[in-house]
This record gives structure tokens, C-alpha cells and sequence, in this order.
């Protein structure tokens, strides 16, 4: 290619990344266009060309530095949380810790991780709840912060003495799905000894006729084969951002909201896919909610709620 066709498509990319906010990249792009520029000894406008792009790049620096210290996510009132809660939140016979644990899910789902860490961590205390609330912890995190906060969490519940070997194993298993789906290694240390594991194997085998038939597997993401519309008879998966029971709560970017074509309140999917970190199974799901997220981080783009109804 050119080199003078080459600078005009880099500065073109620049631009659209600039205008989709996308800073670094376009500030990667913005460098690239320097260095071809002076790599042209006689280049025409050579000096103006330089200038205007080191505007671009000091505007860009701007806009970062008023990203970096504006406010973090916007948390409502508690009055305005306590509505969110009883809004969304689909607890039908369901116990108060099990309320609660939908509850926080809820508030994380649109954008009041504060509220929902503190909700979850109180809910670390039931031992019945532990994982549970543990595993939405480390999502609240990964969702409000980093990766590396979410680690570092589990490890420090590794440090402590709260959980069990075996509930730490599970929430280590669910964690490293995660971390594996999005091509991350970490170290994730176990809390199971050789005895720990022949110990959990027989007690499972006392125990598996009284499991309960409202235990639900982790669900990590899920295949929609869409029935009609633009994608009709393609198969999306996509990521599952939140799971209470038998409810999985999805964030759709409001860039992909034509995904929810078709998927309104009722809707039932037929032959679902649901991915979990030990099987592949086909399934039923209803459409219980889709609602435009007002505040916070995800803001302007989609929740969409959907409950398993067979397997």
C-alpha cells in the first residue's frame, strides 16, 4: 500500500475510535500516523499534518483525564435501590435469604455494586447461601472493577477459615471457568486435599437421592437459536452476567440491542443451549424481563432475564 494511502487509513481508524471512545486505541492509531509522517523526509504539509494530529492527541489526553477522575458508578438512594429491588426482583416462594440473594443480584444487575457487595458479603455468613453469594461476589467485581480484584478475593477467602474446603472448591471452579472463557490464567490455589476429595465422593454418594430438584448448575453462557428476525436459525451465545437459581441475568451492549428482537416478556425459547463448567445441555427458557439500564456504567444498554423452565 501506499505510504500516503497508509497515514490516511490510520488516521481514518483513529477517528473511529475516537468517536466510538475508544481512547487508547485511538491514541495507538494517532501514533502509528506520526511515525509514517516522519518517516517521509519531503512530505507535503509535513509540519501542519504533525500539528494537527498532536491537537488530536492532546484533545484525546483531555477526555482521559476526565474520564480517570470523574465519578465512579453513580449509586442511588437507598430508597431508589430498595424500588429497584422490589421492581425487578422475581422471588416467588422463596425463603428471606434466598429473597435476599435475588435482591442483591438485582441492584448489581443495574449498576449498585456497593449495595449488592454488602448485601452479598452479609449473606456470606449463611452457610446455606455461602456459595452462592460468593460466586455473584466475585461477578459484582469483575463487572464494577477488574479481573484481578475478583482473584484477589478468592484468594483471600483461601486465607481465611469462613469457607468450607469443598465450598471454596466449588466457587474456585466457577471462577477459573470464567477466567479460562475469556483466555486469562490465574493462579488459583485449592483448598482440597486428596482426603478432602474421597471424603466429598462418599458423601455425595449418601447424599445424591435427597438433592433437591430446585438445584441449578452454574450457568457461564447460554445459545439462542433466534426463530425469526435478522438472525433467524443462527445460534448467539452469549455471556450469563449474573444467576440466581433458576433466573440467568444477561447485559446486552445497547450496540447489539437488535439481539433482542423478538425476545419480549413471555417469549418461550425452545432448545436452548446452556454452557456450564461440567456439561453442555439442551433446555426450555422463558423470557421473565428485558429493561434498558438507566444509571451506572451499563448505562443505555439491556438486562435481559430468562428462566430456565426444563432441561
Amino acid at each position: 500500500m501506499d505510504i500516503k494511502l497508509r497515514i490516511k487509513t490510520v488516521l481514518n481508524e483513529a477517528e473511529i475510535y475516537r468517536n466510538q471512545g475508544l481512547i487508547a486505541e485511538a491514541y495507538d492509531r494517532y501514533q502509528n500516523a506520526v511515525n509514517l509522517i516522519n518517516s517521509i523526509e519531503k512530505l507535503k504539509n509535513k509540519d501542519s499534518l504533525l500539528k494537527a494530529i498532536h491537537e488530536k492527541i492532546l484533545a484525546l489526553n483531555y477526555t482521559k483525564e476526565k474520564v480517570d477522575k470523574g465519578p465512579k458508578t453513580p449509586e442511588l438512594s437507598k430508597k431508589a435501590q430498595d424500588l429497584i429491588k422490589n421492581l425487578f426482583t422475581f422471588s416467588e416462594n422463596k425463603d428471606e435469604d434466598a429473597a435476599a440473594l435475588e435482591g442483591a443480584v438485582t441492584l448489581a444487575k443495574f449498576g449498585q455494586f456497593d449495595r449488592a457487595l454488602s448485601d452479598l458479603n452479609a449473606l456470606l455468613e449463611k452457610d446455606s447461601m455461602r456459595v452462592d453469594a460468593a460466586k455473584n461476589i466475585l461477578r459484582c467485581y469483575m463487572a464494577s472493577a477488574s479481573v484481578e480484584d475478583a482473584v484477589a478475593q478468592y484468594k483471600k477467602w483461601y486465607t481465611g477459615d469462613l469457607f468450607q474446603p469443598q465450598q471454596l472448591e466449588t466457587v474456585r471452579h466457577y471462577l477459573e471457568e470464567i477466567l479460562q472463557k475469556r483466555g486469562i490464567e490465574a493462579d488459583l490455589p485449592s483448598a482440597i486435599t486428596v482426603e478432602d476429595t474421597l471424603d466429598e465422593t462418599l458423601a455425595v454418594e449418601d447424599t445424591v437421592a435427597e438433592e433437591s430438584e430446585e438445584e441449578f448448575l452454574d450457568i457461564t453462557s447460554i445459545g439462542i437459536t433466534f426463530e425469526r428476525g435478522a438472525r433467524k436459525g443462527k445460534m448467539v451465545e452469549l455471556d450469563v452476567n449474573f444467576q440466581s437459581g433458576n433466573m440467568l441475568s444477561l447485559i446486552i451492549a445497547k450496540k447489539d440491542q437488535d439481539l433482542l428482537e423478538g425476545l419480549d416478556e413471555g417469549v418461550k425459547l425452545k432448545n436452548v443451549q446452556f454452557f456450564s463448567p461440567i456439561a453442555i445441555f439442551n433446555g426450555v427458557g422463558t423470557v421473565v424481563s428485558k429493561t434498558q439500564i438507566k444509571t451506572g456504567p451499563k448505562q443505555g444498554d439491556y438486562c435481559l432475564d430468562i428462566r430456565i423452565s426444563s432441561t
